[in-house]
């Protein structure tokens, strides 16, 4: 089975599609941790992540994704 990561050069080329997975899965565990051992107003960052993952999959609009592409990230499918 071959693996969904490219080699390029010796540099592992990671997707746009999973570059967003990672920094969502980041935001929703930092306000996740930070509401446990902080203050439970962190709990609002996790709630506000999840509205927008929500919002984005019906708009298509993600400033993140803008940002990515401006940075060069290859799209492909995250899944696939």
């Amino acid at each position: 089975m071959m693996s969904e990561r490219h080699l390029t050069g010796g540099v592992i080329q990671v997707s746009l599609e999973r570059t967003i997975l990672l920094v969502s899965g980041i935001v929703v565990l930092v306000g996740l941790l930070l509401g446990i051992f902080v203050a439970p107003g962190w709990f609002w960052l996790t709630g506000l992540m999840g509205a927008h993952l929500v919002q984005a999959s019906f708009t298509g609009f993600c400033p993140v994704v803008r940002l990515l592409k401006r940075m060069g990230f290859p799209e492909r499918s995250g899944f696939a």
